[in-house]
């Protein structure tokens, strides 16, 4: 399942983990949906993150976010 925003596709992530995100990944509890997280490191079913709207740093449960970014235009 996947969803569109902008240049950012949506893949749906039914339970997070850390074999399925990465650092530098964007996450997000919503698809499109703000806030977008940019993943600075995982450990022990935690994630560190850096809120891309008002460059806040957080640390919260990886099993919170169920969509992982894939961007369209990497480089």
């Amino acid at each position: 399942m996947a969803g569109e925003a902008g240049d950012i596709e949506w893949v749906y992530l039914d339970r997070a983990d850390e074999g399925e995100v990465r650092q530098g990944e964007l996450i997000s509890a919503d698809a499109g949906g703000m806030p977008i997280y940019r993943v600075i490191s995982l450990s022990n079913g935690r994630a560190w993150l850096k809120d891309l709207r008002d460059g806040a740093d957080r640390v919260c449960p990886l099993e919170e976010f169920h969509w992982k970014a894939l961007l369209a235009n990497r480089r």
